[in-house]
């Protein structure tokens, strides 16, 4: 696996939305059933929308990696992402964790979401990033699945240890997969991490974001730029901007207090953010594309 490095770090920086609603995530899947999705209040149009309210008032591009889900109940918000410049990436259909799924189930979960993706957008597909990061050591055949498919870019994979997902000892920056299928590869893109005493921390949004403080988010940014001469992005999902979503009251503490710590000061921080650096989408910064 070769490291692929850039020839200058850029000025900008990454920004990316993992578009999903709060039923969708990881932490409530033994709460809430799929079949239940469709008779649940869907927010996640209006607060994909708020986001691009600031990203237009911060003149910032981003790529949204959406739910083949969503998109098949919000086509004009698929438009909405497209038609103001931004790149629209596959966060699969179902958010199903890839580590969960068969080759053949893989297949037909991230080929349905791309379809129904390119369909709304009028335009080709090719970054993808996997719900929950869900590509590790027990499944890196979803890369040969996802260059068949035409992908160039996958940002699925978060360098940490973690419970729910993480491989620590793959590698930290931008490259290229061994993977090939009729002479094409892909290029892996891991989440953002700084590396102390030989460990890992999470640097690239979500929870880690919302549970520090902003100085020391930022500060955390900042020595990552410095240190390492990598570009940073960041991710988060629309659902931590709303803290007036409805509460799943029988799912653990630990997702309680993962999902919802400090939702109520999500949008002020990511303005914040949106202020403090230069944003632009996956395929421009690490594509040129």
């Amino acid at each position: 696996m070769a490291v692929k490095q850039l020839e200058t770090v850029p000025k900008k920086q990454v920004m990316t939305v993992d578009v999903e609603d709060y039923f969708h995530v990881s932490a409530f899947e033994k709460n809430i059933c799929r079949s239940d999705w469709a008779s649940l209040e869907l927010r996640v149009e209006r607060n994909t929308n708020r986001l691009l309210e600031l990203f237009e008032q911060h003149q910032v591009k981003s790529t949204f990696f959406t739910l083949g889900w969503v998109a098949e109940r919000c086509p004009n918000l698929i438009r909405s992402i497209v038609n103001q410049g931004h790149e629209l990436g596959s966060h699969g259909y179902s958010h199903q964790r890839a580590t969960m799924m068969t080759v053949a189930e893989f297949h037909q979960d991230v080929s349905k979401s791309k379809q129904i993706l390119e369909d709304a957008a009028g335009q080709k597909i090719i970054g993808y990033r996997a719900p929950s990061f869900s590509i590790n050591d027990s499944n890196t055949w979803v890369y040969d699945t996802l260059i068949e498919l035409g992908f160039e870019y996958s940002s699925s994979t978060y360098p940490i240890e973690h419970d729910l997902y993480g491989v620590p000892n793959w590698p930290r920056f931008m490259y290229q997969r061994s993977e090939e299928v009729d002479g094409k590869y892909i290029i892996e893109i891991p989440v953002p991490t700084s590396r102390k005493k030989g460990q890992n921390t999470g640097i690239g949004g979500g929870g880690y974001f919302r549970l520090y403080p902003y100085w020391l988010s930022k500060k955390r940014i900042d020595g990552y730029l410095k240190t390492e001469q990598q570009p940073y992005s960041f991710y988060f999902h629309p659902w931590e901007i709303d803290p007036q979503q409805p509460k799943v009251q029988d799912a653990t503490l630990k997702s309680k207090l993962r999902h919802y710590m400090n939702l109520s000061r999500m949008e002020g921080k990511i303005i914040r953010l949106l202020e403090d650096y230069q944003w632009d989408t996956m395929k421009s910064v690490y594509l040129n594309k």
